[in-house]
């Protein structure tokens, strides 16, 4: 019997590294400098951002992680990247997972669909990070609506977004932060959000903004060199994501298992696996002794250091 054709993955995309200009150290002194850095580095993550190679939703898929990881302490508590991974994989569909593992499910909610503008886009960031919905949210998803579909500064409207959400519900630090990556993504016309912000803002400056709409404070500006941190800091992660792809790639003529590169797409493409979620292509056991080819091959690690419910990923 003839062999069935492997599936042709491409190779991952490389783009040069971040210049160490757009590396904020400090934080600038006035908004020009800071809106340089800002529009320069998103700049440099623009082609990473509109590239389809499978490794982009791995990427986006991490970023959401370390975004939610950083806004436990906004809720206090205290999980970490590998606690919200867990409550998020290895619960049950239709099991709650937690305050956290929902914080992480509305970061990847952000991600998934290309529809930046759909009305019940903004209605589900709201049922997933548990905010009722009265008038004055309506009033903050109105001008998201707005400066979305606006032209110009992408990084001068997210900041008033944050401004605005901050201003009408004080309470919605989260969805502030989700909603300004989802406006960048809409003004630069990236395929799907990055996220971005969250991970470099401190909640004593999100609880300033609302001081920006009245023309005081610095909100601004450290929303500014917030996303050239975050922008640089995603760049670095793309760049780690594709060495790691090549590696995954080159021994994928070694594997003989049939559904192999089904398998490789799958972790190309998400966070991590367990050998129960990996494909329905091919059973547990089968799933299991793969990715132990691929661990030993230095392909994939195990994300645990369990021995049990263990998780697969680049």
């Amino acid at each position: 019997m003839a062999k069935s054709p492997r599936m042709l993955i491409p190779a991952p995309p490389t783009y040069p590294a971040m210049p160490p200009a757009l590396r904020l150290r400090t934080l600038p002194e006035g908004p020009a400098d800071a809106g340089f850095a800002a529009g320069a580095a998103l700049a440099s993550l623009h082609a990473m951002a509109i590239d389809e190679h499978p490794i982009g939703s791995l990427w986006r898929d991490r970023l959401a992680l370390t975004s939610a990881a950083a806004l436990m302490g906004f809720l206090g508590r205290t999980e970490d990247e590998a606690a919200l991974r867990d409550a998020v994989k290895l619960t049950r569909p239709g099991d709650d997972p937690g305050p956290g593992g929902k914080v992480l499910i509305g970061w990847r909610r952000l991600v998934e669909r290309r529809t930046l503008l759909a009305d019940d886009r903004w209605l589900t960031a709201s049922a997933v990070l548990q905010l009722p919905i009265d008038d004055r949210l309506h009033d903050v998803y109105a001008v998201a609506e707005r400066l979305a579909k606006g032209e110009g500064n992408p990084v001068a409207a997210a900041a008033e977004i944050v401004a605005v959400t901050m201003k009408f519900r004080p309470d919605a630090e989260l969805l502030a932060l989700w909603l300004a990556d989802a406006i960048v993504a809409s003004r630069l016309k990236w395929l799907r959000p990055v996220p971005l912000l969250a991970a470099e803002i401190k909640r004593k400056d999100l609880r300033s903004a609302p001081d920006h709409l009245n023309g005081d404070g610095r909100w601004p500006i450290t929303c500014a060199a917030a996303y050239a941190r975050a922008a640089a800091r995603a760049s670095d992660l793309h760049a780690d994501l594709c060495r790691k792809a090549a590696r995954l790639l080159e021994v994928a003529p070694k594997l003989r298992n049939k559904h192999a590169d089904t398998v490789l797409l799958v972790l190309l493409m998400e966070d991590a696996q367990t050998a129960r979620s990996a494909t329905d292509a091919i059973s547990e056991r089968s799933a299991r002794r793969l990715f132990e080819r691929l661990e030993t091959l230095g392909a994939v690690r195990e994300l645990t250091g369990r021995s049990t419910f263990r998780l697969y990923g680049l």
